[in-house]
C-alpha cells in the first residue's frame, strides 16, 4: 500500500512539488512564530527579580554644572537631604540613564582567568539602589560608605554573570578584570543578586554588573530613583515636583512610574510578535485553503479512479484513508526538509537563544502542519468516500 501510494505521489510530482513547497515555507514561517512564543513564554515565567510597584524615577536635564567635586557633593547631597525629610519617600538613589524598563543600554566587557564576556549590562547605581527596588541578595552584601577606601573598585553582578564566570562556586571576594574603554582594571565581586528583568516580562535579564556612583560620575547622571508609601497620590506628586524643580531651575525634571513604564516596554516588545501571528495566520488560511482546493480538485480529477476501486471491492474508509495518507506523506517530505533547515538554528546557537527553545518550536511546529494538513483532508476524503461506482464509471 505504501509502495502504491509512493508511485501515486512520483506520478503527479510538478503538482506535489509546489504542494511541498506551500508546506515547506509555511512550516518556516509557524517555526519562526512558535520559537517567538516559546521564548517570550520562558522569560515570562521567570520572576521579575525586583519590585517596581510605588517606584518612581525623577529625570532630569541640563542640571546645573560645577567646576568643584565637592560643589557637585554638596548640591545633591542638599538635594537628597530635602527629599529624604518627605515622610512618604522610603528610599531613594541615584542612577545612570539605564533605569529599568528603558530602551537605554550601557554594557561593558569583562575578562577572567582568560574568558572574555561581552556584553555585560553596566549600570552605576548608589546605596540605596536595592531598597528602592527590594532587589533579592543571594549572596554577600550591597553597596555601603565603606566602599569609598576599597583598594579594588567593588562591584555587585547577578546570578546569570556568576554563573557564566563560577558556575555554582562562590563569587563574593573574587577579583576579575573590566575592560571598559580598553583599559583592564581589577575589579572586587561583593555581592550577587538575583537577575532582574528590567527590559520588560518578556525579555531575559542578561548578565548584569552593578558598580557604585563614584564622586567623579554624579555630575553625569540624570535620574533619582525613589520608592514612596502606598499613600503617595497625585497631590504628593505635584508636591515632589516642584520641590525638585525650584531647587534644579536650570534643569527640566520629569517624574516616571515605573508601572506604566513597564506597561509600555511590555507592549512594545509585543508588537513585532502580534504582527508576525497576524502574518502568520493569513498564510496559513491561505496554505489551508490551497491545500484543501488541491485535494478537491483530485479528487474530481480522479473519481473514475476512485469508481474503480470502489467497484472492485474498496471501501468508502479505505478511499478516504488513501487520500488522507497521502496528503500525510507530502507533508512529511516538506517537514523532513524543513526540519533540516531550522535545526542549524540551535546547532549554530543563531541569536544566542537556547538550544531547547528551537527543539520545542521545531517539535509545535511538526505538529501543527501534521494537524493543518490532516484537517484539510478530512472532508475532501468524506467526498471521495461518498462517491458511488456506478456513477463515476458513468461519468468516466
Amino acid at each position: 500500500m505504501i509502495k502504491h501510494l509512493f508511485k501515486l505521489i512520483w506520478n503527479k510530482k510538478k503538482q506535489n512539488f509546489l504542494l511541498i513547497t506551500e508546506m515547506f515555507i509555511s512550516f518556516l514561517v509557524i517555526f519562526g512564530v512558535f520559537a517567538s512564543l516559546v521564548y517570550y513564554y520562558r522569560n515570562y515565567k521567570k520572576p521579575m527579580g525586583f519590585t517596581y510597584d510605588n517606584v518612581w524615577v525623577i529625570n532630569y536635564q541640563n542640571a546645573k554644572q560645577f567646576h568643584s567635586t565637592d560643589s557637585v557633593l554638596q548640591y545633591y547631597a542638599t538635594l537628597v537631604a530635602m527629599l529624604k525629610n518627605m515622610p512618604q519617600i522610603k528610599a531613594l538613589s541615584f542612577a545612570s540613564g539605564n533605569v529599568p524598563f528603558t530602551s537605554s543600554i550601557n554594557t561593558t566587557g569583562l575578562n577572567y582567568k582568560g574568558r572574555n564576556l561581552s556584553p555585560v549590562n553596566f549600570y552605576q547605581t548608589g546605596d540605596g539602589y536595592r531598597d528602592a527596588f527590594n532587589l533579592n541578595l543571594l549572596e554577600g552584601r550591597w553597596f555601603n560608605q565603606q566602599d569609598q577606601v576599597s583598594t579594588y573598585r567593588p562591584v555587585v553582578i547577578n546570578a546569570a554573570l556568576r554563573e557564566r564566570l563560577f558556575g555554582n562556586g562562590r563569587a563574593v571576594g573574587q577579583l576579575i578584570n573590566d575592560n571598559a574603554n580598553s583599559v583592564v582594571k581589577k575589579i572586587k565581586i561583593i555581592g550577587v543578586v538575583q537577575d532582574m528583568k528590567d527590559k520588560g516580562d518578556y525579555l531575559p535579564s542578561g548578565m548584569a554588573l552593578y558598580n557604585r556612583i563614584d564622586t567623579g560620575a554624579m555630575r553625569y547622571m540624570g535620574q533619582l530613583i525613589i520608592k514612596v508609601s502606598p499613600n503617595a497620590d497625585a497631590a504628593f506628586e505635584s508636591k515632589l515636583y516642584k520641590t525638585v524643580a525650584s531647587y534644579m531651575k536650570d534643569a527640566s525634571v520629569e517624574i516616571e512610574h515605573f508601572s506604566k513604564k513597564r506597561e509600555n516596554t511590555n507592549k512594545s516588545t509585543l508588537i513585532p510578535i502580534i504582527i508576525l501571528c497576524i502574518i502568520a495566520g493569513f498564510l496559513i488560511i491561505n496554505v489551508a485553503l490551497g491545500l484543501f482546493g488541491v485535494l478537491w480538485y483530485n479528487i474530481n480529477r480522479r473519481r473514475g479512479e476512485i469508481g474503480l476501486r470502489r467497484a472492485v471491492g474498496a471501501t468508502g474508509s479505505s478511499v478516504s484513508a488513501q487520500l488522507i495518507q497521502e496528503s500525510m506523506i507530502l507533508a512529511t517530505f516538506a517537514l523532513i526538509i524543513g526540519t533540516f533547515f531550522a535545526v542549524q538554528f540551535p546547532i549554530l546557537n543563531v541569536f544566542d537563544i537556547a538550544a531547547s527553545t528551537y527543539i520545542i518550536a521545531i517539535v509545535l511546529a511538526v505538529l501543527f502542519i501534521y494537524l493543518l494538513v490532516f484537517l484539510c483532508s478530512l472532508y475532501p476524503g468524506k467526498q471521495a468516500a461518498a462517491i458511488y461506482p456506478a456513477v463515476a464509471l458513468h461519468e468516466e
